[in-house]
């Protein structure tokens, strides 16, 4: 092969200064609608890396050391609510008073910034006669959002992680295909799944973040601890609103 045949020289890719964690609360499903939760919520937590290796690593470790005595549990926002598993010492009163406060505080403590999607599964049935994919609706609006958080942020041209909670070969398959679409308009990330036994600090945070998000939406008149402490972490607009800029509902 001669030098002028060579192909190009790719060069290898800038990685910025933040990682993308995504989860996820409720069925992206249409059918069934469960009445009492019928939200699906796509959550991204931004998050710096030298925040995400200095505060809140650490940070995590020292909670599941005074909770458990090791870091080998994984928080698990279901599991938590309903006691069950690593979790089952939630039924005793004493330990819940002490275990709240302190799981509270790390997520008050947690430097992020969050985008939110909620698709209301029930109006988006009754408004579209063949209503698109739950997920796939809420990556797009999610994703164009995180972009014009990280370009806020001096990250153009370079490539962010975005780590996903693995939900089987399937699935993931069927959501890294819609990524790459919707990765023609929204250039910039690397999209990477992970096994929740992976036990990545940034996953369960955003695994923590899901559900007290939805709650609120279906409900904001319901006293929601939780939101109360993850709402001053929403992306904002100039004037300083979250809606259609941190959080996003559709339709």
């Amino acid at each position: 092969m001669t030098p002028e045949s060579q192909p190009p020289v790719v060069p290898p890719p800038v990685y910025g200064d933040f990682m993308v964690f995504v989860d996820e609360s409720g069925d992206h499903g249409l059918d069934p609608c469960d009445p009492t939760y019928p939200v699906f919520v796509l959550a991204f937590c931004i998050i710096r890396k030298s925040e995400y290796i200095d505060v809140i690593t650490p940070a995590v470790q020292r909670f599941k050391f005074k909770h458990f005595g090791h870091d080998l549990v994984v928080l698990h926002e279901n599991e938590i609510k309903k006691a069950k598993g690593e979790f089952a010492f939630l039924l005793v009163p004493a330990k819940r008073e002490v275990f709240f406060p302190d799981l509270n505080a790390l997520m008050e403590g947690t430097p992020m910034t969050l985008v939110a999607v909620v698709i209301r599964k029930d109006k988006l049935k009754a408004q579209y006669s063949e209503p698109a994919n739950p997920y796939h609706i809420a990556l797009e609006y999610g994703l164009e959002r995180v972009a014009k958080c990280l370009l806020a942020h001096g990250q153009a041209g370079k490539v962010t992680p975005l780590i996903c909670e693995s939900r089987g070969r399937r699935e993931d398959d069927s959501l890294e295909l819609e990524f790459r679409r919707v990765a023609t308009r929204v250039a910039g990330f690397d999209i990477r799944f992970v096994d929740k036994k992976a036990n990545l600090p940034g996953l369960q945070i955003a695994d923590l973040v899901a559900r007290p998000i939805g709650r609120h939406v279906i409900d904001p008149a319901q006293e929601n601890r939780a939101y109360a402490i993850l709402e001053p972490k929403f992306r904002r607009g100039s004037g300083g609103q979250i809606n259609g800029y941190g959080l996003k509902i559709f339709p």
